[in-house]
């Protein structure tokens, strides 16, 4: 049944502009619509809105799935923070995580990344002190390229016209970049390996270890967190909670439980949706932030895939690492537990990260490439309020979409004993590599679960569960239909697809998709607002 996500809605059958999903592009991309008057409806076909940053509750317990840190929002005059504001009227609040933001263990040695850039260079000379000149040369690149990718990633909001004149010129800064692999860059810098495994430690946030990333999207990363890592109070519900009423201001509304069929396409112009219910809603203008494979693969009429070749551009991009995720529920409160706020990223000691992750998928048995630890509650100092004498805690690990593609046409939560036990084996694998880092929890976890890429194919809608929606690879960013416009008119995409992963820059795609729709300076009128 279709609902709205907080009351009965007065559904209309015409909306300015409709949204296909409930991600983080999407709801900044209608938050924003909203406050340039446009009643907008917001389409999930799940039970709960948000995408990646929706919780969910079990057994006494909630947690978040797809926020585990966000940079840049401690700083009131970034774009991020200001941006968050912008959406939420500046009701979407945000806890510090603290000096340490994260951990890289590498066998049974650790390398905490600290906050504050001159901390973060003088804390990595402490552990590589002949490295010094490598290390300040890297903070420096870090940032000439996220200076230059300003103007690649607003570019992508021009008319087809004023980028045919001044694209290329736009593009070209943060290509030269682009077009190369994060080791590669970091082969110029230094020879030191154990250095390179250092500072490309938190490759889990965008999926590609550094012989296959395009090294702008490893310094976007990197470069996010210098300042420190932030947790939403009240947990990531928030971020949809703060949006909804934006939205609903302008007489807008989110629907759950409301799968799109079909976009409905006319003489090359889009012109609404139809339901899975055969409801169809009209608009004058159709955004999908579904992700450009389930978009075109899915959602868009045969007939407009054909005409304009879009199946060509999907065979020029990847979709990303699929992932699992083990949710922890534990006896005794954040402190009770003595749980920190900083994420471990735990490596095994020997090879470098492509070398283990190629070992881990010939054979899925060997040691874990990357294990990731985050500390929810501790982050959240609301937490404590809503479950008193509880924790949780997120362990992600990569798993390929292959290991549970025999199970592909079974239902969510009916796959049977033999899933069941492969998540199981999987689940207490990565619960010793939580023992091994804090052995006094032992006998502290009441309750666990774990997702698989299927669970993550059930809830995102996407193909093979993947994480990031596409691969970061140097050719992702040789791709220019990877923007707002597509080829049929008054339809338009956002979301991670268009700019990159995570959710800044989800939340930057709904500045550029509107932006793309409107013709105006969003991003001025952001930066100016209070």
């Amino acid at each position: 049944m279709v609902q709205s996500y907080k009351q009965k809605p007065d559904l209309q059958e015409r909306y300015d502009s409709i949204i296909i999903g409930s991600g983080m592009g999407s709801l900044t991309t209608a938050a924003i619509l909203a406050k340039e008057g446009q009643k907008v409806l917001v389409l999930e076909r799940h039970y709960t809105a948000g995408g990646f940053t929706h919780v969910f509750k079990r057994k006494g317990y909630e947690w978040d799935v797809g926020i585990h840190y966000i940079g840049e929002v401690q700083r009131s005059n970034s774009i991020l923070k200001k941006l968050f504001d912008y959406v939420s009227n500046g009701n979407l609040k945000w806890a510090d995580m603290g000096d340490v933001y994260d951990r890289i263990i590498i066998g049974d040695t650790s390398y905490d990344l600290v906050k504050g850039v001159q901390n973060f260079k003088d804390k990595l000379v402490g552990y590589f002190p002949d490295e010094r000149q490598a290390i300040n040369d890297y903070v420096n690149l870090v940032f000439s390229v996220n200076k230059s990718s300003k103007n690649f990633y607003l570019n992508k909001a021009l008319s087809p016209l004023i980028s045919a004149i001044i694209g290329r010129f736009m593009r070209k800064p943060y290509q030269n970049y682009a077009d190369k692999t994060t080791y590669e860059v970091l082969r110029t810098l230094t020879n030191n390996e154990e250095l390179i495994k250092v500072l490309t430690g938190q490759y889990g946030d965008y999926g590609l270890p550094p012989k296959q990333s395009s090294f702008p999207m490893h310094a976007s990363v990197a470069r996010h967190y210098f300042s420190g890592g932030s947790f939403p109070i009240g947990g990531s519900s928030q971020i949809v909670e703060t949006i909804d009423p934006v939205i609903e201001a302008a007489g807008g509304t989110i629907l759950v439980n409301a799968e799109v069929d079909e976009i409905v396409v006319k003489n090359n112009i889009a012109t609404g949706v139809r339901m899975k219910d055969g409801t169809v809603f009209y608009a004058k203008k159709i955004i999908s932030g579904a992700g450009i494979m389930t978009t075109y693969k899915k959602l868009l009429p045969k007939a407009s895939v054909v005409k304009h070749r879009l199946d060509n551009q999907l065979k020029k991009i990847e979709p990303s690492v699929a992932h699992s995720c083990l949710y922890i529920g534990l006896n005794g409160s954040p402190q009770e537990l003595k749980l920190p706020k900083t994420n471990f990223w735990i490596y095994p000691e020997k090879g470098d990260h492509d070398s283990i992750v190629e070992k881990y998928l010939a054979n899925t048995d060997e040691e874990f490439p990357v294990v990731y630890i985050s500390f929810p509650s501790a982050k959240d100092p609301d937490w404590s309020n809503r479950y008193p004498g509880k924790s949780t805690i997120d362990i992600i690990t990569l798993v390929p979409y292959e290991e549970f593609e025999p199970w592909n046409d079974s239902r969510w939560k009916k796959r049977g004993q033999e899933y069941e036990a492969k998540k199981e084996k999987i689940a207490l694998r990565l619960l010793e590599e939580l023992y091994k880092q804090l052995p006094h929890l032992r006998d502290k976890v009441d309750y666990y679960e774990l997702s698989t890429p299927l669970t993550t194919q059930h809830f995102v809608n996407y193909e093979k569960g993947e994480i990031y929606g596409l691969d970061h690879s140097p050719k992702r960013f040789r791709q220019k239909f990877l923007k707002p416009r597509t080829p049929i008119k008054n339809f338009y995409l956002t979301g991670q697809d268009i700019v990159t992963a995570g959710v800044g820059a989800a939340l930057f795609s709904g500045v550029l998709t509107t932006a793309a729709m409107t013709g105006k300076n969003i991003l001025k009128k952001v930066m100016q607002s209070t």
